[in-house]
């Protein structure tokens, strides 16, 4: 067992593997409630946050709706009951099963990424 401490110090540092193709600077701050929310759902399927991909970057939602009450709240909406229309012709899926409140913060974290 003369290996038992070496052994045991590089196991500490492992964490579980992760997609690292979204890694910002600031990644290793807590993830607010509407980030860790957004990696609950099924967001990336078809927005990141540099890039449009389906739909479109999270960046450029910020930067097309300022952060308002207002906007957290019809964007919320839009969460929920999907639709089409405001980026060209592809709908966004519903998400029925995500409560107002879960929309709201995960609008909020986006609309926060304006300002980066």
């Amino acid at each position: 067992g003369e290996n038992a401490d070496s052994a045991a110090a590089t196991t500490q540092e492992e964490t579980p593997a992760a997609d690292n193709s979204m890694v910002s600077p600031d990644a290793g701050k807590p993830a607010s409630k509407g980030e860790t929310l957004m990696a609950q759902n099924d967001c990336k399927t078809c927005h990141k946050e540099e890039m449009k991909v389906v739909g479109p970057a999270l960046k450029d939602i910020a930067g097309k709706y300022p952060n308002t009450p207002e906007n957290v709240d019809k964007l919320a909406d839009k969460v929920i009951k999907g639709g089409a229309g405001n980026w060209g012709e592809v709908a966004m899926t519903p998400h029925p099963t995500v409560t107002k409140d879960d929309a709201k913060e995960m609008v909020s974290y986006i609309l926060s990424l304006s300002g980066k």
